[in-house]
C-alpha cells in the first residue's frame, strides 16, 4: 500500500471564518508519528458530488484517505453517501448500530428521532469503529490495496476514536518506517538569497525533502527524511543538514525550531544576566516576544515604550539636546535610550529601537530607517542603522527581529 495520505475535512461551516479545521492538524501529527506523509489536505463543503470527486481523486494519489465530519443524522451530512459512490459500493443498514444509538438515547432518558437512523448506514464492506463519545461510528474501509477511513467531526469524538481504533490498525498495516526532521531558523537573509546559498545542497535530494518558509526577518528551513529506521533517517538529515549549517554560519540561530526569543532566554540564563528594553517605533513588540517565553521573569527586568521625545527624556534620561540636534531617529538617541534603560533598571544588558515605521516620516529620515541600540558591561553603548523594507507592519516586524538578533550576537560575541 502506498504510504502517503490525504485528509478531507467535510462541512460547509469549515469554509467560513468562524471555524478552523483542527482535526487535520491532529491527524497529520498522528500519521507522521507512524511514518506516513500527508500529501494533501482538503476542505469540502456539504456537497455530495464535490465530495465524491474529491475521494476519487485522493484514491488516485494516496494509499490512505481519511475523512472527518459529515457523519451526522441530517440531510447535509453526505459523507457516507459520497464515499459509497466514490467506491462504487452500496450503503448497508446496520440494526446493531441503530440499537446502540437508541440505547444511548434511552440512557439519557430521551427518545431517538427517526432521522438518527441515517447514522446506522455503513459503506458495504466497512469495519465499524465504535464511538463511545457520540452517535456516529467511524468506518474503516479497505479498497483496492488502499484504505478509506471515516471519522466523526467533533474533535472530542474524533481524537479518542483515532487513538483507540486507528493507530493499532495502521501499525499492523504499514511497513516499518519513521519520519525524522530538522527545523532550522535563520535571520539576516532574504528568502531568495538564502535559497541561492543552500539550493546546491538540497536539490540533490528528494529524501529528505526541503521546505523554506519566510516571515519578516525569520526564515524557516524544514528537512524531513522518511526511512525504514531512525538511524537511516538521521544519517540522511546529517548528509543534507550539516553542509547547510556550514553555509548558514552565524545566521543560523535555531536547530530545533525554537524562536529567537527562546534562544535569547537560554543565553541570558546561562550567563546569569538580565535584560531591559527601550522601544519607540515598535511600541512594545520586543517586550511582548521576550515575555511570551515561560519563565522570562528570570532574566527580563522590564521595558520602556517611549514614543515621544519627552518620554525618552523623562523616562530614559535622553538629553533633549541630542534629540534636537540629531532627531529622535538617530544613532545618538538609540545609544542613549539603551544606556538609559540599563541605568534605570540595573540590568546587565539593554537594547533599544527607534525609527520611522511609516507610512510617513516624522523626522525627515526615510521610512524604514531603524536604529538599534545596545548597552552592556563590556564597553560603551553602540548603535546600528538599518533600512527595513515594506509597509508599517513589515518594518516593525523586521525591526523587532533585528533587535533580538543584535542581542543574540552580542551575547555570543559573534561580531
Amino acid at each position: 500500500m502506498p504510504q502517503d495520505a490525504e485528509i478531507i475535512a467535510v462541512g460547509s461551516e469549515m469554509l467560513t471564518s468562524q471555524r478552523i479545521d483542527t482535526n487535520s492538524l491532529y491527524i497529520a501529527d498522528q500519521l507522521n508519528a507512524l511514518g506516513v506523509e500527508v500529501r494533501r489536505k482538503l476542505i469540502i463543503g456539504d456537497d455530495r458530488a464535490l465530495l465524491t470527486d474529491a475521494v476519487q481523486s485522493a484514491l488516485n494519489h494516496a494509499g490512505i484517505v481519511i475523512l472527518t465530519g459529515g457523519l451526522g443524522p441530517t440531510e447535509d451530512d453526505v459523507t457516507r453517501q459520497a464515499v459509497a459512490g466514490a467506491l462504487g459500493r452500496e450503503l448497508v443498514f446496520s440494526q446493531e448500530i441503530c440499537d446502540g444509538i437508541e440505547a444511548r438515547f434511552r440512557r439519557r432518558q430521551r427518545k431517538m428521532a427517526e432521522i438518527n437512523k441515517r447514522q446506522a448506514y455503513v459503506v458495504e464492506g466497512a469495519e465499524v469503529l465504535p464511538n463511545p463519545n457520540g452517535t456516529a461510528p467511524g468506518q474503516w474501509i479497505p479498497h483496492d490495496g488502499r484504505v478509506v477511513v471515516l471519522l466523526p467531526g467533533p474533535p472530542d469524538e474524533m481524537k479518542p476514536l483515532f487513538a483507540q481504533e486507528c493507530v493499532s490498525r495502521f501499525t499492523k498495516l504499514l511497513p516499518a518506517q519513521v519520519i525524522r526532521a530538522r527545523f532550522y531558523r535563520v535571520t539576516g537573509f532574504t528568502e531568495s538569497d538564502l535559497d541561492a546559498l543552500i539550493a546546491p545542497v538540497y536539490t540533490k535530494y528528494t529524501n529528505p525533502s526541503t521546505t523554506i518558509l519566510a516571515s519578516p526577518g525569520d526564515i524557516q528551513i524544514h528537512l524531513r527524511a522518511r526511512c525504514g529506521s531512525a538511524e537511516d533517517a538521521e544519517r540522511l538529515l546529517a548528509e543534507v543538514g550539516d553542509p547547510m549549517e556550514e553555509l548558514l554560519g552565524t545566521h543560523l540561530f535555531s536547530r530545533n525550531g525554537d524562536p529567537l526569543e527562546a534562544i535569547i532566554g537560554t543565553l541570558l540564563r546561562e550567563r546569569n544576566a538580565t535584560l531591559s528594553i527601550a522601544e519607540s517605533c515598535t511600541g512594545g513588540m520586543v517586550g511582548q516576544r521576550i515575555t511570551s517565553i515561560a519563565g522570562s521573569s528570570d532574566y527580563f527586568v522590564g521595558g520602556f515604550v517611549t514614543y515621544t521625545g519627552r518620554m525618552k527624556t523623562d523616562l530614559l534620561g535622553v538629553d533633549p539636546g541630542l534629540i534636537a540636534q540629531h532627531t529622535a531617529v538617530s544613532e545618538e538617541v538609540a545609544r542613549a535610550m539603551a544606556e538609559g534603560a540599563r541605568a534605570r533598571t540595573s540590568s546587565t544588558f539593554a537594547i533599544s529601537i527607534t525609527g520611522e515605521a511609516g507610512p510617513e516620516s516624522s523626522t525627515g529620515a526615510p521610512v524604514g530607517t531603524i536604529f538599534l541600540g545596545f548597552a552592556g558591561p563590556d564597553g560603551p553603548p553602540e548603535a546600528l542603522r538599518f533600512a527595513m523594507p515594506g509597509d508599517r507592519p513589515r518594518i516593525r516586524g523586521f525591526a523587532t527581529q533585528a533587535a533580538l538578533d543584535l542581542l543574540r550576537r552580542r551575547l555570543l560575541r559573534l561580531d
